[in-house]
């Protein structure tokens, strides 16, 4: 299997860089400064194992690799908010011996929360979600970090629509033999929507920087309350704490130090945009659907975009001011 990466950014060149060093065929997809300098200087990829620089094949589109292979697999690896472009770009690439990507190839959405399973199912014959346990820095071109030990990360793979084959099982042994775990699950959604309840305090880290605070921690829990709630009001399952402790272990440990999360990185890297919409967003989309009010994750979704919009350094409000927006939010609920 040919392995193209739509989006080498922070999970996707490491990825698609541990997936080469390990005999896998891989294909990195990626634009501007970042594109330019995979092909002048390779893929600049540090582990818990040190640095390596792998000079893998870069495209910007499907017209970069002509008719692609009935092998390939799509990864997809671009934030959610980017999804719905690439998804578009790739689904009509023609694949050698007839038919369409969408017709014919696996799409895997390896993305935080979990829009992009439903916008691929839409184009998308075969769709797969993957719950990403992989904590990864990207902050300059080229350049990637993933820290963790002993595992690189945690890749939980199933089909999006429910259920496990054999595709799934043999993309998780490529994964396996480069230094990922990845078990195979008939409810991947399931530990989805359980990852996102971690995922809703990248808001916070962008807004008010990722040093640990009681405040945060507050801020978060009641962030995190509100999505149970919807949960709960939807019918939505999700894994457990204690699952997804169990699952986790001491297997994909992070070296001491504060680490910014994607929304925290994207701002710093000045992209433009942040997750939020998709993250908090979900909740907030959930609660007006269900009834459920949801007023500290849809400040938290509007300061975040804010931030992204308005091109402010990641961390520029504090902590107590973002409370506050909160506080007033709730009591207009």
């Amino acid at each position: 299997m040919r392995y193209i990466i739509i989006g080498a950014g922070a999970i996707g060149a490491t990825i698609g860089g541990r997936l080469a060093e390990s005999g896998s065929e891989v294909v990195l997809v990626a634009r501007g400064a970042h594109a330019q300098a995979l092909r002048a200087d390779g893929l600049r990829l540090t582990t818990a194992d040190g640095e390596r620089v792998h000079r893998l094949p870069v495209a910007e589109s499907p017209a970069d690799l002509g008719e692609l292979r009935p092998d390939d697999v799509l990864l997809l690896t671009v934030k959610t908010q980017d999804a719905l472009a690439a998804l578009d770009t790739w689904a009509d690439a023609e694949v050698a011996g007839g038919g369409t990507a969408a017709q014919r190839l696996p799409v895997l959405c390896a993305q935080n929360g979990v829009e992009s399973e439903r916008l691929a199912l839409r184009r998308f014959a075969r769709v797969y979600g993957v719950c990403v346990w992989l904590p990864a820095t990207f902050l300059e071109p080229g350049s990637v970090s993933a820290l963790c030990a002993p595992l690189t990360g945690i890749l939980h793979i199933g089909r999006a629509a429910g259920g496990a084959d054999a595709r799934a099982r043999r993309i998780a042994a490529d994964l396996e033999k480069a230094g990922f775990e990845a078990p195979v699950v008939e409810d991947v959604m399931r530990w989805k929507y359980a990852k996102l309840l971690g995922n809703l305090s990248n808001a916070i880290q962008a807004t008010t920087g990722p040093e640990p605070e009681p405040a945060k921690a507050a801020l978060l829990l009641r962030a995190i309350r509100e999505a149970k709630a919807v949960f709960g009001a939807a019918g939505i399952p999700y894994a457990s704490e204690d699952e997804q402790s169990a699952a986790r272990g001491d297997k994909v440990e992070p070296p001491a130090g504060v680490r910014g999360g994607s929304s925290w990185q994207s701002l710093a890297r000045g992209t433009g945009s942040v997750e939020a919409d998709y993250l908090n967003g979900e909740v907030v989309l959930l609660g007006r659907l269900h009834g459920v009010p949801t007023p500290v994750n849809d400040t938290l979704r509007h300061a975040a975009n804010i931030f992204a919009r308005e091109g402010l350094p990641p961390g520029a409000m504090s902590v107590e001011d973002l409370t506050a927006l909160a506080d007033e939010a709730v009591a207009r609920a």
